[in-house]
């Protein structure tokens, strides 16, 4: 599957962000459900101003039981646990 292209820019937006120290975590809610969350941040500065933009947020739990990584067998499909 391809990524798409906006999706790399905003990744590597956020390796710029990393490598210059520009990265913040916060404890933030959720709009919809209002649960907490922990969201993942690339700070800058505009007119002497700190500007926030979000990138998501970290997993609750184990990720590796929430998300299912690309097939290497199979470049449309994902490895799906047996179990479920």
């Amino acid at each position: 599957m391809a990524i798409p292209d906006h999706a790399r820019a905003n990744f590597d937006t956020l390796l710029r962000a990393a490598s210059d120290g520009n990265l913040a975590l916060m404890e933030c809610l959720d709009a919809s459900t209002r649960e907490p969350r922990y969201v993942l941040w690339a700070v800058g500065r505009s007119d002497g101003e700190y500007v926030f933009t979000p990138f998501g947020h970290l997993a609750d739990g184990d990720p590796y039981d929430i998300y299912l990584p690309p097939d290497p067998d199979d470049a449309t499909g994902f490895i799906v646990n047996p179990a479920t």
